[in-house]
Formats: structure tokens, C-alpha cells, sequence
């Protein structure tokens, strides 16, 4: 007698990174829209912000989220590999290794050894990644699947004030998509948390909440007071409106871009 089951776990590869490609490109363009229309009369800066913030946060998500699945993908590689040296020059060892992973799982020591020596006759290098080091095929990283899906949640997240930007009348514009992106937010964390079987409200709470005091100090907060001039008053300014950001953050930042930034925030 068989009974089905719905493991979630062979959606972790992707289910990550687009859970936080959706929520990052909803933030941030809404925290960008929500930024420049402070200081703005007109929709077209506005717009050419949100594609800007869309495209770029795409594809810049897509090459983030490639080169650390892939160093990921590297590091499993590198452990195979050295697997497979030890299989072919220290089998006894391998065994013994194998024999005493079982054992303190609970197998009694000849029952372990009857398991492991199948085992390694079927597949030994199968049966080390899976017991030693924690492989299996379904949360193996695939660097390209990872990429695509972060860049295309990013993508779909962004839409939403990009949106609201072409069609919504800039007079109303700030707390529709500021209301939105709040029920927006609500929606993906109940939806991560659906797929990942897990309490949908608590999930909901969680992204609307983290993702609502984002919202609000990167949309808010910086654009509070005028006089964004200068490179040193923008830098003291961006570092800090989030006090998580470390002290060193203002050296990261070039004074050109820094400078066009507040040139831009001020244009009216």
C-alpha cells in the first residue's frame, strides 16, 4: 500500500533565490519610485527611474545570485573530487569512515558495516556525498537555474510600481505604491511560505513587516530634509538613514555618483 507525498524540499535551488529576487525588486523600486517622486513634478524622471532600477536590479541579481551558486558549485565539485581520490587510494579507510557514519546513527556496528560495504559496491562515491558530505541531487546548486529565476523574480517584483508609475496620477502616486507594495509584500511572504509548507501568516508578517520598515526608511528618511548637494552630505545622509549599514559604507560610494544622485533628487 503506497500513499502519496509532497516534499517541498526540491524547491530549494530556486524557491530561495526567487523569494528574494521578488522581494528585492518590489523594495527597491517602490523605495526608488517612492524616493524620486518626493522630489519631482513630473513623471518622466520617475519612470526613467523605476526601468532603470528594474533593469539594472535584474541583472544584477541574476550575475550575484550565478557567482555564489557557483562558488557553491565549486566547493561540491572540489569535495567530489577529493572523494574520489580517497575512494581510489584508501578504500579500507573509506569503508571504515562510511561504517562509523551508520554506526552513530544508530546501526549496530556489524549491521553498518553489511550496509556500507552494498552501498559502496553500488555506488561509492554516491553513497560518500550523500552520507559524508551532504549531497544529494535535489539541493545540488545549478548556478543558471538559480541566476534566471533571481533575475525573473526581481523582474516580476519590479513591475508592480513601474506600473503604477506609467498609469496612476503622480498626485496619488507616493501611497498607492507605497499601499500596494505593502499588500504586495503580504501576498509573496504567504506564498514563499505556502511552497515552503510553512504557516502562511507567519510568513505574511514577516516579509510585510521587514519589507515595510524598508520601504519606509529607504523612501522616506533620505529625502526628509533638503540641501542634498554635496557628495559629504549625501554619503552622511545615505549612511545613515539605516543604521545597518557599517561605518565604512560612505567610502564604497564614488563622489560622482553620489553628486549626480542628489542633483537628480533635487531637480523639481
Amino acid at each position: 500500500m503506497t500513499h502519496p507525498e509532497l516534499h517541498r524540499t526540491a524547491h530549494i535551488g530556486w524557491l530561495r533565490a526567487a523569494v528574494l529576487g521578488a522581494n528585492d525588486g518590489l523594495i527597491s523600486t517602490s523605495s526608488l519610485v517612492v524616493g524620486v517622486a518626493a522630489a519631482q513634478t513630473s513623471r518622466d524622471p520617475i519612470q526613467l527611474a523605476a526601468i532603470a532600477g528594474l533593469v539594472a536590479g535584474a541583472l544584477s541579481m541574476a550575475a550575484g545570485e550565478y557567482v555564489s551558486v557557483s562558488s557553491q558549485a565549486d566547493t561540491e565539485q572540489a569535495g567530489l573530487a577529493r572523494e574520489r581520490h580517497e575512494l581510489a587510494t584508501l578504500p579500507e579507510l573509506e569503508l571504515a569512515e562510511l561504517t562509523g557514519i551508520y554506526v552513530a546513527r544508530g546501526l549496530s556496528a556489524e549491521l553498518a558495516g553489511q550496509v556500507a560495504k552494498q552501498l559502496m559496491a553500488n555506488d561509492a562515491l554516491g553513497a560518500h556525498a550523500r552520507d559524508e558530505l551532504g549531497m544529494s541531487e535535489m539541493t545540488r546548486a545549478r548556478p543558471i537555474q538559480a541566476a534566471l529565476a533571481s533575475a525573473a523574480a526581481f523582474a516580476s517584483g519590479a513591475t508592480l510600481p513601474l506600473l503604477l508609475v506609467l498609469f496612476v496620477p503622480l498626485s496619488t502616486l507616493t501611497p498607492a505604491v507605497a499601499g500596494s507594495t505593502l499588500v504586495l509584500l503580504a501576498a509573496l511572504g504567504a506564498l514563499a511560505a505556502r511552497l515552503g509548507a510553512d504557516g502562511t501568516w507567519g510568513g505574511a508578517g514577516c516579509v510585510l513587516g521587514g519589507g515595510g520598515h524598508g520601504l519606509h526608511r529607504a523612501g522616506g528618511a533620505l529625502l526628509r530634509d533638503g540641501g542634498l548637494t554635496g557628495a559629504g552630505d549625501i554619503r552622511r545622509r545615505f549612511c545613515s538613514w539605516w543604521s545597518g549599514f557599517p561605518a565604512s559604507c560612505g567610502r564604497t560610494l564614488p563622489d560622482s555618483a553620489l553628486v549626480a544622485g542628489g542633483q537628480l533628487l533635487q531637480r523639481r
